[in-house]
């Protein structure tokens, strides 16, 4: 199973900012989608951020809009989300997802992604 690698979380203040990275091995060309999902303490894994690989193009989930960026890079087989005006409600484990198959649009749920990272923790302090 391709292993995605998550890095980036750790303890923040209010307001501040984070960006998260994710390394995935070469897998030439097969990756459609990746994604961020987050998962709070107590609650479901919530959508926070999706892209096409090939052509850049974006999802954001409501957590998202207006402060976070996903994006990629295809050479470094690396995807990033940068987290500016982090609040607390945001601490979580953001885990990143590689989806394998066409899709019409970018999934927002977790079954259209097929493999996962371990997470990495994002804790924002007020």
């Amino acid at each position: 199973q391709a292993q995605l690698v998550e890095s980036g979380g750790g303890l923040v203040q209010a307001g501040g900012s984070l960006r998260l990275t994710c390394a995935h091995p070469g897998d030439g060309g097969r990756t459609r989608v990746m994604g961020w999902f987050r998962q709070r303490p107590g609650e479901q894994r919530e959508f926070v951020a999706g892209i096409r690989w090939n052509d850049g193009s974006t999802n954001y989930g409501n957590p998202a809009k207006g402060r976070f960026t996903i994006s990629r890079d295809n050479t470094r087989n690396t995807l990033y989300l940068q987290m500016n005006s982090l609040k607390p409600e945001d601490t979580a484990v953001y885990h990143c997802a590689r989806g394998l198959r066409i899709q019409w649009s970018i999934p927002s749920s977790q079954e259209g992604y097929d493999y996962w990272g371990q997470g990495t923790q994002v804790t924002v302090s007020s």
